[in-house]
């Protein structure tokens, strides 16, 4: 089997993740719900969740609700800001931990750039490594409209975006908490489902390896390999993820 496709053991090359409730504790489109209009706030959050549980397309959501929503510039620089401070516990730590032993870290998202930027930028994530929705915006920042070449914002564009990454990226492992990044386990080396934040019954039954703590640094031991923890565990910044990993 390629290496690169379908399920195999740690080294990998490169580990990514989800943004929205796995690398930050908190759903992108609730925040922006706090500027919409109130009876827009329970149809918005009930399609959302849909999509995430995988009851409802993720096509059929995407549109509507950001035409429904329309955010500006501004609020999506406030909602990044919140995604900041709102990272699960060892979000920083752990992706330095990963860069230290050489890894590619990366985020795929079906959430919006400009915000999921914010979050990869306080990680020390590369932006040549995050993959989301872009955005127009006319000159005076109202939204017009988002990247429809983006395979983003429907299912299955996650794994057309893993298939697109540079081969020395591959085998990689890819860690996320909604149906949209299971659909990636069979092109990822392994997929880590990530309960910490809100463990979702689909991804629970369809994830070999899963995760409920809500800590990042349980994810460890399933995107290293045991030379790899050893290797933190004698680094005096990284071990004391090791017991939360443990955990």
């Amino acid at each position: 089997m390629d290496r690169a496709l379908g399920a195999c053991p740690p080294p990998y090359a490169a580990v990514y993740f989800d943004c929205d409730s796995t690398l930050s504790a908190m759903e992108g489109v609730d925040e922006l719900l706090d500027f919409a209009d109130p009876t827009l706030r329970a149809e918005i959050a009930a399609l959302t969740d849909r999509a995430m549980n995988g009851t409802l397309p993720l096509a059929e959501v995407y549109e509507s609700r950001l035409r429904a929503l329309a955010p500006r510039k501004e609020q999506l620089d406030v909602v990044g800001a919140r995604y900041v401070d709102e990272l699960v516990p060892h979000a920083r730590e752990v992706v330095q931990a990963l860069q230290w032993l050489g890894k590619h870290v990366g985020v795929v998202s079906g959430g919006l750039l400009p915000p999921v930027r914010h979050v990869a930028r306080a990680l020390g994530i590369d932006d040549g490594h995050v993959h989301a929705v872009p955005l127009v915006f006319d000159a005076a920042g109202a939204y017009v409209d988002f990247d429809r070449r983006s395979p983003l914002w429907r299912n299955g564009g996650k794994v057309d975006v893993l298939r697109a990454l540079p081969a020395a990226h591959h085998p990689l492992a890819f860690v996320g908490d909604g149906v949209t990044d299971l659909e990636t386990a069979p092109v990822a080396g392994r997929f880590v489902g990530f309960g910490g934040v809100v463990a979702r019954d689909a991804v629970r039954r369809g994830a070999k390896h899963f995760v409920t703590v809500p800590d990042l640094a349980a994810v460890l031991p399933h995107v290293l390999s045991p030379d790899e923890l050893a290797r933190l565990g004698a680094e005096p910044r990284f071990a004391p993820l090791l017991p939360a990993a443990g955990r």
